[in-house]
């Protein structure tokens, strides 16, 4: 707290622009009347359709094999994470040494210890909200593995199965989107260490990372071809 002191007016009103675009976009895509035309939406779709066919099917080798290949992704990120993690506590510890090196930077450098510690918590923020949920997602996909594992096998149409279908669905799809606001979590880290070289710097990165995400999640070309508009 000691440190906030040290924020100037331009500092507040770019990590108000980083906050808002990054709450803001998750609100947009996930639950806004929008998001039915979304990557999100989209993929949950399929993702139930997945689930309603497995249970059709009396050998599941493939669906095992999709899950692991997804919970192999999710791993390596959370992996990944807990590294990044460890370089910002180090960064952290050598906070002098950083401003010496900033110094001559032509955005101003870091300014002095206490900011440059806000600065450097802020990315340290992104990237364990991060990995807080790629490990909730990676224990989602172990519960449903377990669901594959004790799914019955009949036709869509009967209610215990169809009751079955939405439950494998669901569970996939609470996974997907935690796995989802991990990488969004990435993106906005990358944005929040534009901080360390200037203030204006955050909030246009900020702007920029919601501008790609949007494109990427409502107008790119993958999303035409899962919506059959290519």
């Amino acid at each position: 707290m000691h440190a906030l002191p040290h924020l100037s007016a331009v500092d507040w009103f770019s990590l108000a622009t980083f906050f808002a675009c990054w709450a803001g976009y998750a609100w947009f895509s996930e639950h806004s009347r929008w998001s039915d035309n979304g990557l999100i939406r989209t993929t949950q779709a399929y993702r139930m359709a997945w689930a309603k066919t497995m249970l059709e099917r009396e050998i599941r080798v493939t669906d095992a094999a999709l899950i692991g290949n997804l919970m192999t992704s999710v791993s390596f990120y959370a992996n990944t994470t807990i590294y990044i993690i460890a370089g910002l506590i180090a960064a952290l510890g050598a906070a002098d040494k950083l401003i010496s090196v900033t110094a001559d930077l032509p955005f101003g450098g870091a300014g002095n210890r206490e900011l440059l510690e806000i600065k450097l918590m802020l990315v340290l923020l992104s990237f364990v909200f991060a990995y807080f949920k790629f490990t909730w997602s990676l224990r989602q996909f172990n519960l449903l593995s377990i669901l594959v594992g004790a799914a019955p096998l009949g036709k869509a149409g009967e209610p215990a199965i169809d009751a079955f279908a939405q439950r494998l669905g669901g569970a996939n799809n609470l996974a997907g989107d935690d796995f989802n606001r991990g990488i969004r979590a990435y993106y906005f880290g990358l944005a929040a260490s534009g901080w360390l070289l200037h203030p204006l710097l955050l909030a246009a990165l900020a702007l920029c990372i919601l501008v790609v995400l949007y494109r990427r999640d409502f107008s790119s070309a993958t999303l035409a071809i899962l919506r059959d508009k290519a």
